[in-house]
């Protein structure tokens, strides 16, 4: 991402609408569909600026890996978690069979091979283990926002189901996110198109205006552990890794 994109992050992602019930709806997800244990090894994949390391905390101990120096400095120091560099697939230092739980929260995007990335990490995980991700959705929301934070593509179900299957996963869960305000932000993308004012811009919204945003955004918690949404701006996915002697038989 761009040096501005991580900054702007370090400034907003405690109190940004977006940052924050995305945080809620990933609490959710993890206690009602996952259920680690009190001792579960968790490891959160691109952790950025760490504003989701504390979150993680509560559901066991915590390690981190982050490309960027300067985001992994800021998320050490917010954090007290110890965050590893390296970039995925081949380019960090990860043990085999060894967590409970691994995280990418809207990081998928970024990798260019994002099979190589999920077939590494089908072997970090243990028998048992599980995936979350996060990932934006519906390519044709393509926008400036994608370029400036170097999203290499938008998913859709469909494709990030088979993404998964190819590089070892069984899909355990699947859901459209960012469902009520789905329409806002396509119609929000498709006048800045027109008037070609595309653009990342995360500023942070008016008090009043970012607290109901974050309201609407996090009312869906309560269903989306249950129930598959059918469309969204985000895609979240819940799945368990393939044994090799299964993926070969």
């Amino acid at each position: 991402m761009e040096r501005q994109v991580y900054d702007n992050m370090a400034e907003v992602d405690g109190r940004h609408w977006w940052f924050v019930a995305r945080r809620r709806i990933i609490e959710a997800m993890i206690a009602e569909r996952i259920h680690p244990a009190p001792d579960a090894r968790v490891l959160e994949v691109g952790c950025g600026t760490g504003s989701n390391l504390a979150l993680l905390k509560t559901f066991g101990s915590v390690e981190a890996i982050e490309p960027d120096a300067e985001a992994r400095a800021f998320a050490a120091r917010r954090s007290g978690v110890a965050i590893r560099g390296g970039t995925l697939p081949g380019g960090a230092e990860i043990d085999d069979g060894a967590y409970d739980l691994v995280t990418l929260f809207d990081v998928l995007e970024h990798i260019p091979d994002d099979r190589g990335a999920l077939a590494e990490l089908s072997r970090k995980l243990k028998p048992s283990g599980r995936l979350l991700v996060t990932v934006p959705a519906m390519p044709w929301l393509w926008s400036g926002h994608d370029v400036a934070h170097h999203h290499q593509r938008r998913y859709t179900a469909a494709l990030l189901r088979r993404v998964l299957a190819e590089s070892g996963f069984r899909t355990l869960h699947l859901t459209y996110f960012n469902s009520l305000l789905f329409p806002l932000v396509a119609a929000a993308r498709a006048w800045a198109r027109l008037t070609g004012r595309e653009g990342g811009n995360d500023a942070l919204p008016p008090p009043a205006v970012n607290d109901a945003l974050r309201e609407i955004f996090a009312a869906e918690r309560h269903v989306l552990s249950r129930f598959s949404l059918p469309f969204g701006v985000s895609l979240a996915v819940i799945a368990e890794p393939i044994a090799a002697e299964r993926l070969a038989a």
